[in-house]
């Protein structure tokens, strides 16, 4: 897999499966995403789940997003 030095966080929520949902659809664009679990392991309703993509991707993923959340 090509190196990616400078990932861009372009989602963030307190919703693991919400995050996991997102991550999905960027995926299936074949859009390379990570998550980052901020989140306190004792206590999940503090802290976030942030969704980094590749700043190359940015313009990309925002569009993807757009439409995902005026599908809703």
């Amino acid at each position: 897999m090509e190196q990616h030095k400078n990932w861009v966080c372009i989602y963030k929520t307190s919703n693991r499966f919400e995050a996991e949902a997102v991550k999905g659809n960027l995926e299936n664009a074949e859009i390379p995403c990570v998550m980052l679990n901020k989140q306190d392991s004792s206590y999940l309703s503090f802290g976030y789940v942030e969704l980094h993509v590749p700043d190359s991707f940015v313009k990309q993923s925002n569009a993807i997003l757009t439409d995902q959340l005026f599908d809703q």
